[in-house]
Parts: structure tokens; C-alpha cells; sequence
């Protein structure tokens, strides 16, 4: 509230504006003998008497759109427990550090590769973390289940899960040139392992009455790359099977949402494994003419696998550098 002095005595600029305007609204004389009719305002127009309590209605419905808990003072992610598959290098393991430096109680890794330095970071990044790394084979749903029920053993919940893992099969080859065997690995992998993932998070996630599952997709899930036939058409279907899950699981009194993050060609382990041709093809359609960073794909991931992202599901996040905007 301001003091008395000051709400009293307004600047000069606003006191002779204050003039002018009284001069201008004062009211006008009327006939004699005429009278407001009963109920009509100053001007002359009715009067319409808002009904009991409207103002505190009006208010409570606005604080509801405009009010939002505060973020956990250690983070967004302060105290929750973390699934991150492919997180033994490269994009997934951007992503468990900044989920470690945001609060997480745990992180668990999902890979087959060598975690022992993805744990080492993560020690580093967050000394009272939890990390774990456990072999899994992702296509099989005996191996995922039982991953995640040592986690729920471990942890008792599963709050985030994000799917990161991923290969791109064999690139700059026609599609009558595609290896059968390895368009299925790559479905297998892309596709199938995201599905048998989520089918064992959810019923804990249900149950807690949260969860937020994160899948990584791409751009060329919805553009197409030439060349990659397998790989471009396993992350559109990353894109619908994100779509279904999402809307599978609103209207159920629970915060849950999916969705999932396309990123253009980004510099990883994975990308440098590809033809220099193939990736050139990528990055000449990219406006800002580079290569994204794991740490900017991680920055959205880690938004859409939070608390914040309370109104949003079943939608595909762009972190493109311009290349998509739809």
C-alpha cells in the first residue's frame, strides 16, 4: 500500500490531467422536475446489480489459471526417481545429468552399453544421487519388466521415464536397397522398446497418481530423410505412438502426461557414425545452418518430463533449429 502522502498528492502532470478530466465528466444539468428513473446509473444507462459473491467467483476462477505451486526449492525434479534409457552416453546421458542437477533422487540407466562412466558423471554432477545402471535388452519384454520392478523394489515409484534410446540402422541407401533384417532391428529398437517401457512404468505411475514419459523422436519422423527409410519412418511412429499413449491416459483425475522431442541432427556419438554426406544432407536444411547440442535437446526433454508440463500431452516438442515449426 503506498503512504498517505503519496496517494494524496499525485504529480503535477497527473493533477492537472486530473482537472481537465473532472471538467470534462462533470455532470450535465438536467430539466426541472426531472429525475433518474429508478436504478439507472449516473449516465444514464440501467444499471445491472451483479449477483452475490460474483467478484470472489471471478477471482477464484482467475487465480486458478494464473497461480502455480512453486517450484521444490532443489529443483524441479527434487526428490523424484528417474528411468532414462540409452543414458550410457550422448543424448540420453545429457539428460540424466540435468535431471540429476535438478533434484532427482534417483536416476536409473537402461542400456546395454558400458555405464560405469555415465554413473561416474552423475556422482560428480550430483554427489547424493542415487545412480544405477542395468543391463537391459529393450526389445524384450521380460528384460524391461524386471528392470522395472527392481526399480519400484529399490525406489518404490517410477516418476519420469524417458526413452532415449536408439540407432539409426543403415543410411543413404533407396528403399529397394533396405535390409529387411535391419528395418525390423531398428523398429525393434526405435519403436517397440519405447512401447514395452511405457507398458511398465504406467500401472506404477497410475497408482502414485503421476508420471511424465518422454520420448525421444526426430525430424525426420516428420519430414523424411532421404536415405533413411527405417530410421525416418520408426520416429513418425515414435510421434503416433506418443500421440495414442498421451490421450490414452487424461480424464483419470491423475497428472499424467507423454510426449515427445524431435531433434534435428545433433552431434553425437551415433551421428558421427554416419556418412559425411548424410549428414550434410541433415544439416543444409537446418535455417541456423548447424549441428544441435545434447545439452539443448536436454533442456526440452527435461521442460516436457516436468511438473510444469501439467497442460500438455500427446504433443511433439521441436528442437530443430528452425527446420520445423509445425
Amino acid at each position: 500500500m503506498l503512504p498517505a502522502a503519496a496517494a494524496s498528492e499525485p504529480p503535477a502532470a497527473a493533477r492537472s490531467g486530473g482537472a481537465a478530466a473532472a471538467s470534462r465528466g462533470a455532470a450535465r444539468p438536467q430539466p426541472a422536475g426531472a429525475e433518474r428513473p429508478a436504478g439507472a446509473a449516473p449516465s444514464g444507462r440501467a444499471r445491472v446489480e451483479a449477483p452475490p459473491g460474483a467478484p470472489m467467483l471471478r477471482l477464484g476462477r482467475l487465480a486458478a489459471h494464473v497461480l502455480r505451486p512453486a517450484p521444490a526449492a532443489g529443483g524441479r525434479f527434487d526428490g523424484q526417481v528417474c528411468v532414462v534409457t540409452g543414458a550410457a552416453r550422448g543424448i540420453g546421458l545429457a539428460i540424466a545429468l540435468r535431471l540429476a542437477k535438478e533434484g532427482a533422487k534417483a536416476v536409473c540407466i537402461f542400456d546395454l552399453g558400458d555405464g560405469s562412466d555415465a554413473i561416474a558423471a552423475l556422482k560428480t554432477a550430483a554427489p547424493a544421487i542415487e545412480a544405477v545402471c542395468m543391463n537391459v535388452e529393450l526389445t524384450s519384454e521380460s528384460a524391461v519388466s524386471g528392470a522395472v520392478a527392481e526399480v519400484l523394489r529399490s525406489f518404490g515409484r517410477v516418476d519420469v521415464l524417458v526413452c532415449a534410446a536408439g540407432v539409426t540402422g543403415k543410411t543413404n541407401v533407396k528403399t529397394h536397397e533396405v535390409d529387411t533384417a535391419d528395418f525390423s532391428k531398428v523398429f525393434d529398437i526405435n519403436v517397440k522398446a519405447l512401447f514395452l517401457c511405457a507398458k511398465a512404468v504406467l500401472p506404477s505411475m497410475l497408482a502414485s497418481g503421476y508420471g511424465r514419459i518422454v520420448n525421444i523422436a526426430s525430424i525426420s519422423g516428420k519430414e523424411g530423410n532421404a536415405g533413411m527409410l527405417a530410421y525416418s519412418a520408426s520416429k513418425a511412429a515414435v510421434i503416433g505412438l506418443t500421440k495414442v499413449i498421451g490421450k490414452d491416459y487424461v480424464n483419470m483425475g491423475k497428472d499424467i502426461t507423454v510426449n515427445c522431442v524431435a531433434p534435428a541432427v545433433v552431434r553425437t556419438a551415433m551421428v558421427d557414425a554416419m556418412p559425411p554426406e548424410q549428414v550434410k544432407y541433415m544439416t543444409d536444411k537446418i535455417p541456423m545452418s548447424r549441428t544441435g547440442s545434447v545439452d539443448e535437446v536436454a533442456a526440452t526433454v527435461c521442460f516436457a518430463a516436468s511438473p510444469e508440463c501439467s497442460f500438455t500431452t500427446g504433443f511433439c516438442f521441436d528442437a530443430s533449429g528452425g527446420r520445423t515449426v509445425y
